[in-house]
């Protein structure tokens, strides 16, 4: 389906575009930190689709093609109060951006879904599973963590690193994004540069905002922890990390799926914080597992 623009509430318009049969049950894919829906291969997609879903993808509020929030952003010192406890002058929340993924299903008329997120995604999906829990079917939750501080740290190195320098050519906007992935992606399926390399510069071209994801970045450290409001779900869920995820350590989703009775725990050797093509099948197959224990429940 060509993108298309849904107003999901007042002054937020999402930009989303979907793979599959209208008619099959939705899958709603929410993406993390500083990613456009393009972060979700479209191959991705259609294999998703190919299991009989409805596969929706969008940009988060602030990325791409949704409404960008004007100001400069969080600046270093508002991060490490924010970190510290002190949440003044956030300009949303993962409430908000949770708030966002109900609007868009809303928008499309479709009830309920099955949730799907990624790092931030996963922050964002959770966080309407407890909301909302009437409207989602079953929760993925992929290399992501309850909110709590003492689980699901990252490389202390990274940060730093991955602050520094502001890309504002395109040129150098692709050398950040092979930096990063060399970074944070799975060692044992290292990235093919040259697919890497052109899903950045589409990237670019979508429209990148160091503002947009600085204000993310406060979403992220203001959220609450969610452990206890977590064991009070009720649908299927299952939760997948890479045990070699740098950024998001997997002591978050052991956590995450401590919390949640019955959920089920998929830790993948030598994956880090992406999702690599050969861990693909994999993915699917846990997915659509999920989702038909949620078809299950229903009968």
């Amino acid at each position: 389906m060509t993108e298309a623009i849904a107003r999901v509430s007042t002054g937020i318009d999402i930009a989303y575009d979907t793979h599959g049969d209208p008619h099959d049950p939705a899958l709603l894919l929410v993406m993390g930190l500083g990613g456009p829906l393009i972060w979700w291969d479209s191959e991705f997609c259609d294999q998703l689709a190919d299991r009989g879903f409805l596969v929706i993808r969008f940009d988060n509020r602030d990325i791409g093609h949704s409404t960008r929030f004007s100001g400069r952003g969080g600046t270093r010192r508002q991060m490490v109060r924010t970190f510290l406890g002190d949440r003044r002058r956030i300009p949303y929340s993962i409430g908000d951006m949770a708030d966002d993924a109900r609007g868009l299903l809303e928008c499309l008329g479709i009830s309920s879904a099955h949730l799907v997120g990624v790092s931030m995604g996963g922050m964002i999906a959770q966080t309407m599973a407890i909301s909302h829990p009437e409207r989602v079917l079953s929760l993925t939750s992929v290399m992501s963590t309850t909110g709590r501080r003492s689980v699901g740290w990252q490389d202390p190195r990274l940060l730093p690193k991955m602050l520094s320098g502001n890309a504002t050519t395109r040129e150098d906007y692709l050398d950040a994004a092979a930096r990063l992935w060399a970074l944070i992606g799975s060692p044992d399926y290292p990235n093919d540069a040259e697919r890497l390399r052109t899903r950045a510069g589409e990237t670019f071209d979508r429209g990148v905002s160091v503002a947009g994801v600085s204000r993310q970045i406060l979403a992220i450290l203001s959220q609450p922890d969610r452990t206890e409001a977590l064991g009070r779900l009720d649908m299927p869920v299952l939760v997948i990390h890479g045990l070699a995820d740098r950024l998001v350590h997997s002591s978050g989703g052991r956590a995450t799926a401590d919390a949640i009775p019955g959920a089920e725990l998929l830790l993948v050797p030598g994956m880090g914080h992406d999702l690599p093509i050969e861990l693909w099948p994999t993915v699917i197959d846990a997915i659509e597992r999920n989702a038909a224990r949620a078809a299950t429940k229903r009968a």
